[in-house]
């Protein structure tokens, strides 16, 4: 009996020597063969193996990485509450407030009062809660005013910046010119308020 039609395992007629399939008869023939090696496979659910599944995750350890359907943590989120989240994280409030106060300076105090008075220095107060906000007038009349309105302002302050993040407020006068020249000067009574 001639050999020519078997494997060289001896188990069919050679792949190799079969006639070219095409089209719908390579599909079937496709599918035939995957339906054997599936047949002759172990059963996974007989065995409990449960490769295709995700393995099961202990409990307290991060949940499934996939999002779902509803509102989830690693979903983009809008620009506006993750900045807010960011500054009060990193304690930034206080500061981009007080940069706000300076850039609208004129719109919160009014525009005759911001031409005359402006804002020095803001530093952290003795006892660490608040800020110490030093104002500068042009001449000692503003000063005085500013002064007589400084219940006005702390409440326009409060609306503006939140309660207590200014604590106090000072109002100096003109900064003077120094009249002194050289090493050597005497001692008086210097120069007088006569500028403003």
């Amino acid at each position: 009996m001639p050999d020519d039609d078997l494997s060289p395992e001896g188990g069919g007629p050679d792949p190799a020597d079969a006639p070219a399939l095409s089209g719908i008869d390579a599909a079937k023939e496709a599918l035939a063969r995957a339906r054997a090696a599936s047949s002759t496979a172990p059963d996974r659910r007989a065995t409990g193996s449960t490769s295709s599944r995700r393995p099961r995750r202990p409990r307290g350890q991060d949940p499934d990485p996939r999002s779902g359907p509803g509102p989830d943590a690693r979903d983009p989120q809008l620009l506006g509450p993750s900045i807010d989240r960011i500054m009060r994280e990193r304690g930034w409030e206080q500061p981009t407030a007080v940069g706000g106060l300076t850039g609208r300076w004129a719109e919160i105090v009014g525009a005759d009062v911001a031409e005359h008075v402006r804002p020095e220095t803001f530093e952290p107060a003795a006892d660490g809660r608040g800020l110490l906000l030093v104002l500068r007038a042009d001449s000692t009349t503003w000063a005085y005013s500013m002064r007589q309105l400084l219940p006005n302002l702390r409440t326009r302050l409060d609306a503006e910046l939140g309660p207590g993040t200014i604590r106090d407020i000072s109002v100096l006068g003109p900064a003077a010119p120094s009249w002194k020249h050289g090493k050597l000067h005497v001692k008086g009574r210097g120069p007088r308020d006569t500028y403003g």
